[in-house]
């Protein structure tokens, strides 16, 4: 099990996209009143470097947190970086702090009586009190024993896990009935693991706009990047998105449509009793059976209103096929 993690933490390291701190604000305005009196848990998150550990220390009082821990495995490429929250530690103390670290808050006070809770005042606190800031055993791995009994303690998950261990992540939150908001690729929503939680209404997507995608905070020496903001390599990962278990209003609301059924319009699958449609707003407002949408849909899901059936396959268990792809192969031999 060891040889195991440290392989899968080399990984990780290889997989690192940091979160820029207005796309963690622009989502998580929405959570205010659910993190109230509750122990957040960002345990993909280097505490030295961290945009999430920033957000929840910078806004801890405001959103009335009980505790906040901030873990991560050892050796981050972006040490030295991205924040000045550690500006008092010298060269040495920086080359330590390549190791996995635990950050864990209780409370942040007005230490300069300046009338706000600043990234000055966690700094001072950090100075102040040496248990706040102490290594941890192993190396930061979420699946380890001290990561997992960090895990148990807390209410709410908020990190962006690496993308290539997303099913086991998610898998760890399940298995431990967590609440959690996250980052994800959006291919993760055809994954059968996680698309089953779609369908029992266990996971669904976050405020952001699905769309959008995000630029992410890579590695110095990553060669292949979008854009530098301020000296610093960032990638744009268009298909990322929010996922949670927390309520969010927009799987709430009833989506209404003005199509009306036209058979030319919408064939169907040869395989499955179903209507193809290429678009959610083009769904019939007048038909009620079995409609096959992208998976897209997910991001406008309401349970409420439709029922998730199943992913792609038809009755024969073969991809879904309708009679215009079948005229057309056809027509072309």
């Amino acid at each position: 099990m060891a040889t195991k993690l440290m392989d899968a933490a080399k990984k990780n390291k290889a997989d690192e996209f940091y979160t820029q701190l207005n796309d963690i604000e622009l989502e998580l305005k929405h959570y205010k009143e659910c993190f109230k009196d509750k122990t957040v848990l960002c345990n993909c998150d280097d505490p030295f470097e961290s945009n999430f550990f920033k957000y929840f220390a910078m806004n801890f009082n405001y959103l009335g947190l009980k505790r906040l821990i901030c873990t991560c495995y050892d050796g981050s490429p972006f040490v030295g970086e991205q924040l000045s929250l550690f500006d008092f530690m010298d060269n040495k103390q920086i080359e330590e702090k390549k190791t996995a670290y635990k950050i864990e808050i209780t409370e942040v006070r007005d230490i300069n009586n300046d009338g706000a809770t600043d990234l000055y005042d966690v700094e001072t606190l950090i100075k102040n009190k040496k248990n706040i800031l102490t290594k941890l055993q192993g190396n930061g791995d979420f699946r380890s024993n001290e990561c997992i009994k960090l895990l148990k303690e807390s209410d709410i998950v908020v990190t962006n896990p690496p993308f290539s261990l997303f099913r086991e992540y998610v898998a760890q939150l399940q298995e431990y009935n967590k609440k959690f908001i996250i980052i994800g690729n959006t291919n993760a929503l055809t994954y059968k693991e996680i698309f089953r939680l779609f369908q029992e209404n266990k996971i669904r997507t976050g405020y952001t706009n699905f769309n959008v995608g995000m630029y992410f905070l890579v590695p110095e020496e990553t060669q292949n990047y979008h854009k530098i903001i301020d000296g610093k390599k960032y990638v744009r990962v268009s298909t990322s998105c929010w996922f949670t278990n927390m309520p969010v209003k927009k799987h709430n609301e009833m989506l209404t449509f003005y199509k009306k059924y036209d058979e030319e319009k919408y064939p169907k699958y040869l395989n499955y009793d179903a209507i193809n449609v290429d678009k959610y707003s083009e769904i019939p407002d007048d038909y009620y059976e079995c409609v096959g949408v992208p998976v897209t849909f997910l991001d406008k899901y309401n349970p409420d209103q439709f029922e998730i059936i199943r992913f792609r396959k038809g009755n024969d268990g073969k991809d879904l096929v309708y009679m215009r792809e079948r005229e057309y192969n056809l027509t072309s031999e």
